[in-house]
């Protein structure tokens, strides 16, 4: 169980949430959406639950397993395997590596009271990892992964080979492993999983509200995904970034969405009742001051209106939308950059050999291939933030590259909002900068906020002001809309479609597919290109 009591939290001077009393409380059986705009402090939220970020107020109280899997990836040791990152939850992989270096040893010992003990350590290691589940449990993790997409392939693959995406979804298969003994799950398991559904395919999803609808333990989920949180939650917590408080509302996701819209219709009347009484109360107020004799009855009038104006919920006013526009691009030649033979190798794993491309002025390319192919790290080598072992890039003339990065790389996460910026745009002006954040939704404080504080929706929005404040002639876009609300989704889809400039886009949205109208795609690992036809809209998701 956790419970948090008078909890407040804040981002620099701005409260995001403030719940008196212990009304956030998580308990088997409660599977609980968290929702709210972008900005609202969902994953802020989550972390403090977590145990990974302090309230700037409060206490919580956790009792029993947690599983969290956060928006951004883990760091840690990326020379393991998948397998034994996974494995881990349950210490299953420090027993099996201990079970097979005790078999070399059974094999290499002569004389019998040295065998005698090497067989007595093997069996205390046996029955050690018989009580944790044994195979069964080894064959239970193979098959989370495999639902998650992950094959015995990626399994054996060490976790720096891996993609940004595909290590997300080692990491979700961990937590989803700890928290299952076969059956659908354990009632002390806490889970906190934010966008949980992000580099997985339709299947992948499927399959994951399926384990959710049954998990027997708590749950909080952060998501865009509208399916999910309509097959599985049974509570929501609604963080209103108006007023910095927690609707809780006890009810399925359906219900909800009825009584949220009547209750914002409930508050919106009584303000506008409250404002025309105290339009009443201080227009006679104004005309009783006139007189002396009345001046001490006018001013408690007076007082008495703004009183009824304070005791009121603010209404909540319609979401800001981040106006997102990219300007026209930077004057270049008819090909801006080529790739000669790119191949990249991380240990003995080729992702790709001898990929040759040619990005044009103004062409939209898209790059398909099966997770693992190499999609994030052909970006990446186009961006020239990871060399190729063979290949060369060739610059056109007039090149002014963009890069979006899926994990957010191309920010400092230990700078400013506004430190952020500055370095996308040396020499821009600031009025023009703070213009510029403005229009993507920060103002005030948030600009001295360190960016890694801020919630992934956030981070992208700060990403693509930097894009924006670029005047790139060739943007390389990897999933730009993951973690994004469906309102700010649409502003990047409608930049997308008005850009004038280049594009080579990776994602699993077909609906950023459809709005970029591609020309081409490329195909990984090979590096076969194509015209675009409407029958690779189904590979988008898949890949």
């Amino acid at each position: 169980m956790i419970t948090a009591t008078d909890l407040e939290l804040r981002a620099g001077a701005r409260t995001l949430v403030s719940a008196p009393g212990p009304a956030l409380r998580i308990q088997a059986g409660d599977r609980i959406g968290l929702v709210g705009r972008n900005g609202a402090g969902k994953t802020t939220t989550m972390r403090v639950l977590a145990g990974e970020g302090e309230p700037y107020a409060g206490a919580i109280l956790r009792s029993g397993e947690l599983g969290y899997l956060p928006q951004d990836p883990r760091e840690g040791d990326l020379t393991i395997s998948a397998k034994d990152r996974v494995l881990s939850a349950r210490g299953l992989d420090v027993l099996l590596r201990d079970m097979e270096k005790q078999q070399v040893v059974m094999a290499e010992v002569v004389g019998a009271a040295e065998q005698d003990r090497a067989v007595r350590r093997y069996g205390v290691l046996e029955d050690e990892f018989s009580n944790l589940g044994g195979y069964s449990a080894e064959s239970e993790a193979a098959r989370i992964c495999n639902n998650l997409g992950l094959d015995d392939r990626v399994l054996a693959q060490q976790l720096q080979t891996l993609s940004g995406g595909q290590r997300r979804r080692v990491e979700l298969g961990r937590i989803l492993f700890a928290a299952s003994d076969g059956s659908g799950g354990r009632s002390g398991t806490m889970l906190l999983l934010d966008e949980p559904t992000n580099h997985l395919d339709a299947d992948s999803i499927t399959w994951l509200r399926g384990f959710l609808q049954t998990h027997e333990g708590g749950l909080v989920v952060i998501s865009h995904d509208v399916d999910l949180l309509a097959d599985v939650v049974n509570r929501v917590w609604f963080l209103d970034a108006v007023r910095g408080e927690v609707d809780v509302y006890n009810m399925t996701w359906k219900r909800y969405l009825d009584a949220r819209s009547t209750d914002e219709q409930r508050r919106r009347r009584e303000r506008a009742n409250a404002e025309k009484k105290a339009g009443v109360l201080k227009a006679q107020a104004a005309k009783m001051g006139a007189k002396a004799t009345k001046a001490v009855a006018a001013q408690n009038m007076a007082k008495r209106a703004d009183k009824l104006l304070a005791g009121l919920d603010e209404v909540r006013v319609s979401d800001k939308v981040a106006r997102i526009r990219f300007p026209e691009p930077a004057p270049c030649g008819k090909t801006p950059l080529m790739a000669e033979g790119l191949t990249k190798v991380y240990g003995s794993l080729e992702i790709f050999s001898g990929v040759d491309l040619a990005i044009d002025k103004g062409s939209r390319v898209v790059v398909l291939g099966f997770n693992g192919a190499g999609k994030t790290t052909l970006l990446r080598l186009l961006a020239g933030t990871e060399k190729p072992d063979s290949g060369r890039l060739v610059p056109g003339h007039g090149l002014k590259l963009g890069y979006f990065a899926q994990e957010h790389e191309t920010l400092d996460h230990s700078a400013t909002v506004w430190e952020n910026i500055r370095h996308a745009a040396p020499d821009g002006g600031d009025q023009q900068l703070r213009s510029l954040l403005g229009a993507f939704l920060f103002t005030g404080d948030q600009l001295d906020q360190p960016a890694g504080t801020l919630s992934g929706g956030e981070k992208t929005r700060l990403a693509l002001a930097g894009l924006v404040s670029s005047a790139a002639n060739v943007l390389l876009l990897d999933e730009p809309t993951n973690n994004l609300d469906p309102v700010s989704r649409e502003q990047v889809l409608d930049a997308l479609r008005s850009y004038a400039g280049a594009v080579v886009l990776v994602t699993h949205d077909p609906g950023a597919v459809e709005a970029l109208e591609p020309e081409r795609v490329i195909l990984l690992p090979d590096g076969n290109e194509d015209h675009w036809s409407a029958d690779y809209i189904e590979i988008v998701q898949l890949a």
